[in-house]
């Protein structure tokens, strides 16, 4: 692979990276929410699941809302408007959101914090439907996959310090006794509403393209089928990207009810180990954006070692400047391990590392059901390690031959994260029943249909014509 080959116009994508970092912030600054309106509105573990659910069921409303608009006007929304005008309108909705939380919080409002929440949401359902391809496009085929999951990675930083500045917004520094209170969620959010609205001038006058290179994505294979929806790995990947959100949200949605209930924390005390959750995704989307900076293979070897490490560093970063006890965390360094092994056992298969990190996630799940103590709590926080690379797994493998049907497939896709709330709603009502602690056993379900899925879809694709391991070689 030459330098031209796998060339990446930084210049666009980083500006671009920024909408990546405040879908992370805001997503796990919802699993600071969850235990404070919990707390503040008397609700079940269930109704508290409500956040999760009016924030990811959003995503659906707004990409069929999307659908709808185009065949309206007869042509793609963003085509129609441009990639960089529909990331400023994306911003600008999301902004709108964050100012229901000042009325909701004078009046004490819970179903008017949800619908700030679900705004939120519907806004940065059509920065997904925009940037996730741009990003792709930003450069040449050989690394699109790369600059995926390395945008991914800028999601989970965002993630990372999310619950910490939420939580330090609330609560104060650990060391503080703040009232936990409605009202203190005022002011960060409309300092969030601020921010998009920076960010969107700053889109506005960036040197991102309003109509992208098409040609990066390979559009020319021809098919009979008339719809995205008559191929069977598009299918079954709208039902794993499904269950990938709704694991990998209710996973760290219900923590902080778990630690809790079973361990005794104080709700003040659970954001370094939501910050953890979250910074372990971007661990393993750190290893896997490596490729994207075109190393020489030694390079790369070493990098594969050290870039996970340097993650784990950050998260050690914040959490130390937002004066959180580090003691308990610096053990995790050896999870991390079966990420690396397993991140090199993969060989670049998107069907074999999805099976692999969805075994591996069984196995943290009944561990963390099985266990007590920090045993039980680092299990369930290393699902963040085993989900970080299954986004760009399943979206490449459910778009894998559809052609000319390909743009069509990533909107389904992006339709699908409404697991994120819905399964964390689920797994709410199941806790309820069986104990919170075995209340995981649906997260077990989700990874089991993914294993299901990475065993399947090699063979449908190889009916179509499509060899996994000619497509990793050419990418690794």
């Amino acid at each position: 692979m030459n330098n031209q080959q796998a060339h990446t116009h930084w210049g666009q994508f980083i500006p671009l990276v920024s909408v990546f970092f405040f879908w992370g912030f805001v997503a796990a600054g919802n699993d600071i929410l969850i235990p404070v309106f919990k707390h503040a509105f008397q609700l079940t573990q269930t109704q508290s699941q409500f956040v999760s659910l009016s924030f990811y069921v959003a995503y659906t409303v707004g990409s069929v809302l999307y659908l709808l608009i185009s065949k309206l006007i007869k042509e793609d929304v963003t085509k129609r408007i441009g990639y960089k005008n529909s990331l400023v309108t994306g911003l600008c909705i999301s902004a709108f959101g964050t100012l229901l939380f000042y009325p909701a919080a004078n009046m004490a409002s819970f179903n008017l914090m949800l619908s700030g929440l679900f705004i939120v949401g519907l806004g940065f359902s059509l920065l997904q439907t925009t940037a996730n391809p741009l990003a792709i496009s930003l450069g040449t085929a050989n690394t699109a996959s790369q600059r995926l999951t390395l945008a991914g990675g800028v999601n989970n930083f965002g993630t990372t310090i999310g619950p910490l500045i939420v939580a330090f917004a609330i609560f104060g520094t650990p060391s503080g006794n703040n009232e936990m209170s409605i009202e203190s969620v005022k002011i960060p959010y409309l300092v969030l509403g601020a921010a998009f609205l920076i960010v969107a001038v700053f889109l506005k006058f960036s040197s991102i393209p309003n109509h992208p290179n098409p040609t990066v994505i390979n559009l020319e294979q021809e098919s009979t089928q008339t719809s995205a929806l008559q191929f069977p790995q598009l299918l079954m990947g709208m039902a794993a990207i499904f269950v990938y959100v709704g694991v990998e949200v209710s996973t760290a949605s219900n923590l902080p009810g778990y630690m809790e209930t079973t361990q005794g924390y104080q709700t003040k005390d659970i954001a370094p180990f939501i910050s953890l959750y979250w910074a372990s995704l971007m661990i393993g989307r750190w290893t896997g954006g490596v490729e994207a900076f075109n190393l020489q293979a030694g390079a790369a070897k070493i990098a594969k070692f050290l870039v996970p490490y340097a993650a784990f560093s950050v998260f050690l970063l914040v959490n130390a400047i937002a004066q959180h006890d580090l003691s308990h965390f610096y053990v995790y360094g050896a999870v991390v391990l079966v990420l690396i092994a397993a991140d090199i056992a993969s060989k670049g298969n998107p069907a074999r590392m999805l099976l692999i990190f969805s075994l591996l996630g069984i196995g943290g799940l009944i561990l963390g059901m099985s266990t007590s103590g920090m045993l039980s709590i680092y299990a369930f926080t290393s699902i963040g390690l085993f989900c970080s690379t299954l986004w760009p797994c399943i979206f490449t493998l459910a778009i894998s031959g559809l052609g000319k049907h390909t743009g069509q497939g990533s909107n389904y896709l992006i339709m699908m994260i409404m697991g994120g709330g819905i399964v964390s709603w689920i797994q709410g009502m199941v806790s309820e029943k069986i104990g919170i602690q075995m209340s995981y056993l649906v997260g077990v379900a989700c990874f089991a249909y993914m294993a299901i899925y990475a065993l399947m879809v090699p063979g449908i694709l190889a009916k179509q014509g499509i060899s996994l391991d000619k497509k990793a070689s050419s990418t690794h």
